[in-house]
């Protein structure tokens, strides 16, 4: 109760007024640089990026979801496609420099958010591609989880008649590995982001209210949007499933903020060791 009423009063400072919406909209804003990045890094290594389109013709609609489309069908080559990348990495990381000033102001209870301009965007973009990559691995695991579990089971015991079990056991753990990749993720950035070092135990904590905001946040949503979504494109026809989107980024930019200001509250009750650069 005590760390409910921490959290409650550490959110009542300016700064915090409106940090789900930036987070969010920053969010929103890296989609297309994501995407060519990952179109260009999978492109490199041939892999198939019907995945993606088959996910942007399920959850977007319209003009936006030609847009997007056609950005996986632009190729670059040589210096152009490293510079595409490098300006496209430049763009996706304004979230994570959002919360690394967020993160910093919390840590260092208001006196700094950051070392410098340019020195923390570079270290923004550093932590955004060990997350796009965690993000890949995460859709794919999603997605084919099920595929490489029965091929799993089929190499050893060379048979398929566990079919009924192996789906059966893929929808117990599928959730289970979707928090486990929320937390690597999540945890990654809680130690990376801040300027200021803390022991990697002292991000535990707001690592594991996160993932698991996050994963309660994503579970509710998918419920809401699919029964709602319909009312979405009602009012703002071919841009329903972006306003959709804003809104769960919205949600998950609370549960990462909130994840922040659960470790310092967690950590002031618990008395650790004070922080260092």
């Amino acid at each position: 109760m005590i760390i409910i009423l921490n959290i409650i009063k550490q959110l009542k400072e300016p700064y915090y007024q409106g940090f789900a919406a930036i987070i969010a909209f920053y969010l929103l804003l890296s989609i297309v640089p994501i995407i060519i990045i990952l179109s260009q890094i999978l492109g490199m290594f041939s892999v198939s990026l019907d995945l993606f389109t088959n996910l942007i013709d399920q959850y977007v609609q319209g003009e936006a979801a030609t847009i997007f489309k056609g950005l996986f069908k632009h190729t670059p080559h040589g210096a152009v496609n490293i510079a595409l990348i490098a300006l496209a990495l430049w763009a996706a990381s304004r979230a994570q420099f959002a919360m690394m000033r967020i993160a910093n102001y919390t840590i260092t209870d208001g006196r700094s958010t950051g070392n410098g301009y340019f020195r923390e965007r570079f270290r923004a973009m550093k932590t955004m591609i060990f997350t796009i990559f965690t993000f890949t691995f995460a859709l794919l695991i999603l997605v084919y989880g099920e595929f490489i579990l029965k091929m799993l089971v089929f190499a050893l015991m060379n048979s398929t008649d566990y079919s009924v079990h192996i789906n059966q056991l893929w929808l117990m753990i599928r959730w289970p590995i979707a928090f486990l990749l929320y937390f690597l993720m999540v945890s990654y950035n809680y130690y990376v982001l801040p300027s200021w070092r803390v022991p990697f135990r002292a991000i535990l904590p707001g690592s594991l209210f996160a993932a698991i905001g996050m994963l309660l946040v994503t579970w509710i949503f998918n419920i809401y949007m699919d029964q709602n979504l319909s009312n979405y494109n009602l009012i703002y026809g071919s841009l329903g499933s972006i306003t959709a989107l804003m809104l769960w980024f919205y949600l998950i930019a609370w549960a990462l903020g909130l994840g922040i200001i659960f470790n310092k509250v967690w950590r002031g009750q618990h008395k650790n060791k004070p922080i260092s650069r």
